[in-house]
């Protein structure tokens, strides 16, 4: 795949996504600019986290889902035949709502990816670099070999986080990655994301309008027809989509007059 070092890593056109004969998402085209972060915000049910993991075909697990149009990453369609869905999830990582890591130590967690992976490199590098990256290094370096199941809430997002980083992806898809944190682990997860898209590209469901100002670049509003499809009403710079909205759905659901 050809490398690009600025604008557009990854592009959608007119993406349409069903679950049997639902429709969920309706011509969904928009650009994700590389190195910054991106917000999906709307009501429940509107196809956020549905949109999210079209970006690396996490769809495809789910029973029935199907998809039409293009995701572009690289100017290569990820939903052309020849294109490998776990290929793309190792260029593409995911960060869950609720923090998952395995039922194993820290260090088996950091270094899942890379292993099964072939990796041939230091893995005790990879591991520090993986956690340091993840802001976890300095907290949890004496006990690498303690099960992470032992970790707080916050912890274990952002170990996490280091599980993704670990296979050196490009973009890191987070869905609502601080809903299941209190305020502390919130604030640390954001302030690692802002940390974070100096490397890698970052895009964020979120409930939370307050967080989608503080953390992101830019913002898709999306929002449900009378059908429930989810349509992208609005997309474009954070400070516009907040301040000068173009579309009044926008502005009434920012300011709180539905959602």
């Amino acid at each position: 795949m050809p490398m690009h070092t600025d604008g557009a890593i990854l592009e959608t056109r007119n993406l349409n996504i069903w679950y049997r004969n639902f429709q969920a998402l309706r011509d969904i085209t928009m650009k994700i600019e590389r190195h910054k972060v991106t917000a999906l915000i709307g009501p429940s049910g509107c196809g956020k986290s549905t949109l999210l993991r079209s970006f690396n075909r996490m769809n495809d697990l789910i029973p029935y889902a199907r998809a039409e149009g293009q995701v572009l990453f690289h100017g290569q369609d990820l939903y052309a035949r020849e294109t490998n869905p776990t290929e793309i999830r190792y260029r593409i990582g995911m960060v869950f709502q609720k923090p998952n890591p395995f039922p194993k130590s820290l260090y088996d967690n950091a270094a899942f990816g890379p292993r099964i992976n072939g990796y041939q490199g230091n893995l005790d590098q990879l591991v520090e670099r993986s956690l340091r990256r993840a802001a976890l290094w300095d907290e949890v370096k004496d006990r690498l070999h303690k099960s992470a199941l032992t970790l707080s809430g916050g912890q274990q997002q952002r170990l996490c986080i280091a599980r993704a980083l670990a296979v050196e992806p490009e973009i890191i898809l987070m869905d609502e990655p601080c809903s299941a944190l209190d305020p502390t682990a919130t604030l640390k997860i954001e302030d690692l994301i802002w940390e974070l898209k100096k490397r890698y590209t970052i895009i964020i469901v979120t409930h939370n309008m307050q967080q989608a100002a503080r953390v992101s670049d830019y913002t898709a509003f999306l929002m449900m027809t009378e059908e429930g499809t989810g349509e992208l009403v609005e997309y474009g710079p954070t400070d516009h989509i907040f301040t000068r909205p173009k579309d009044k759905r926008t502005e009434d659901y920012i300011t709180g007059r539905f959602g």
